[in-house]
């Protein structure tokens, strides 16, 4: 994700229906547990978001369908959903994330099953527990949403445009449309239906598999093939338009915009081909199906990394090509380092975005636009005017791998977890010189794809990669209250900690 509002103190370009949860690929009449089983826990035990997420199962697919009855980018809006899981414990109750307008009736395994509702808590208990490792089907009927319009402020959620509805879940709205088990650390894969009077358009992560015309509505189902977070889950509907690009190393491009608008911003897009190509080149394969950017017109000032269709909002697109492609290729970045590899925890969240930067800005150095993009000549200049500012950012907001809080979406996506990332990684690549750096990088994306890794984990990868022990020097990195000696740059110093907030020493536009 990548922000530019007037309100952040820093300048960061970027944060009737059914569900049903079932298991792919095992049959047989389902296991019932004994009646010692136990409730599944109603957090997944987040340090910054204890309530999301929840315990007892893990889920493997969602099958979402949502119903746009009109053309009205303020309806109320009607879905179901098909998700697969398995109980990883003796269930006698479990929990969905849901944040929505309500829902009628609740089924598992195809018999009805009692709920409530504890705010956004949807509390199901089934006519027979569940048995550890069986497959389970929950199906949640009637559940809506209505979009709300967002604000610099709080840009994120189910949210109403000119041109109709999007999504923008980071970190912790995507329940608010739709139920889920809404952390990144249960991630799954997803088939995506969108019913649309016709004349509007649906587009959501991965693949159009087929498009069905009927009664004055069109559905369009995609299928996201890989294992995507609820919070990278995007549905676009509305009087959009869809054009493609030729394709980069067998990766096919598609972009959408609003119809009035789209000769006007999807030009902006024509520089994804070639930031395609510099990524693969540096951490390999594109992990996922096909690729693109969805423009959307409002003011929220935000882009943010949707799974296969990063979104980008009407203030990053009227950017000039020198400050816009560096923001694109930070949303490119992120679908190796965010998307494919998610973070465990929402601590974790550096290793989205301090990826993201690092590239953002090593982007711009090859291309030559770094001067105008940052006001400063070099890499190193850059990393400098970061080192100084360690400590201010450390004491405000806390460690790198560690984040004061997550009471507002800036205190979660603070200046430490994008700048104070991107530097853990340049006093990394100092560490262990430039290939083995660069090994680190590939490993990491290619290993680890498809997975949830927190910082230990990166922290493992990086040590047996390199043939170093770098546990201490990463976790001084990443957990310390002290900015680290820069390796190779003695003389870089650090400012002092004043009771003024931290505002980085970079030239801002």
């Amino acid at each position: 994700m990548r922000y530019s509002t007037a309100k952040a103190p820093f300048r960061v370009i970027a944060v009737g229906a059914a569900v049903t949860l079932c298991i792919a690929g095992l049959s047989g009449a389902p296991a019932y547990a004994a009646p010692s089983a136990t409730p599944g826990a109603p957090g997944a035990g987040d340090r910054l978001f204890p309530l999301l997420g929840n315990g007892g199962y893990d889920v493997q697919n969602y099958d979402l369908s949502l119903t746009y009855p009109k053309k009205d980018p303020k309806q109320q809006v009607t879905g179901n959903v098909t998700i697969t899981a398995v109980a990883t414990q003796d269930l006698s109750r479990f929990d969905l994330d849901f944040g929505g307008d309500g829902l009628a009736r609740v089924t598992v395994d195809n018999k009805t099953a009692a709920f409530r509702r504890d705010g956004d808590e949807l509390i199901i208990t089934p006519a027979r527990a569940l048995k550890k490792n069986k497959a389970f089907k929950v199906t949640v009927s009637g559940f809506a949403a209505t979009p709300v319009t967002g604000t610099q402020d709080d840009p994120s959620g189910f949210l109403t445009t000119p041109d109709g509805t999007v999504l923008i879940g980071q970190p912790n709205l995507a329940h608010q449309l739709f139920p889920s088990n809404d952390i990144p650390s249960d991630k799954a894969t997803y088939t995506i239906t969108l019913t649309t009077p016709t004349g509007w358009t649906g587009t959501a992560n991965g693949v159009r598999v087929r498009t069905l015309p009927h009664g004055g509505y069109v559905s369009s189902t995609y299928r996201e093939s890989n294992p995507m977070a609820t919070e990278l889950v995007q549905v676009a509907a509305g009087d959009f338009v869809v054009r493609t690009q030729p394709s980069v190393d067998g990766v096919p491009i598609r972009d959408v915009a609003p119809a009035r608008l789209a000769d006007t911003l999807l030009p902006k897009a024509k520089d994804e081909r070639a930031e395609m190509a510099y990524m693969v080149s540096r951490v390999g394969k594109y992990p996922f199906e096909n690729y693109g950017s969805l423009f959307i017109d409002a003011p929220l000032g935000v882009a943010l990394e949707t799974q296969t269709l990063p979104i980008y909002d009407s203030t990053i697109a009227a950017l000039p090509a020198n400050e816009f492609n560096p923001s694109s290729i930070h949303e490119l970045s992120h679908q190796w380092f965010g998307d494919s590899v998610a973070p465990k925890t929402w601590s974790d969240v550096w290793q989205n975005e301090g990826h993201a930067t690092w590239y953002e800005y090593n982007y711009a150095a090859d291309r030559g636009t770094l001067k105008e993009y940052s006001g400063l000549d070099t890499i190193d200049d850059l990393f400098k005017a970061i080192y100084a500012d360690g400590d201010q950012f450390r004491a405000q907001f806390g460690p790198v791998a560690r984040p004061l809080s997550a009471a507002t979406l800036f205190d979660l996506f603070n200046q430490n977890v994008y700048f104070g990332g991107a530097l853990t990684l340049y006093a990394l690549r100092q560490q262990v010189g430039a290939a083995k750096f660069g090994l680190i990088e590939r490993t990491w994306a290619t290993l680890d794809r498809g997975t949830s890794q927190g910082t230990d984990d990166f922290i493992a990868l990086a040590s047996k990669v390199s043939g170093q022990d770098l546990t201490g020097f990463l976790r001084s990195w990443l957990y310390g209250t002290k900015t680290p000696p820069m390796p190779g740059h003695p003389d870089w110093t650090v400012k002092p900690v004043t009771a003024t907030p931290a505002v980085l020493s970079l030239p801002r536009r």
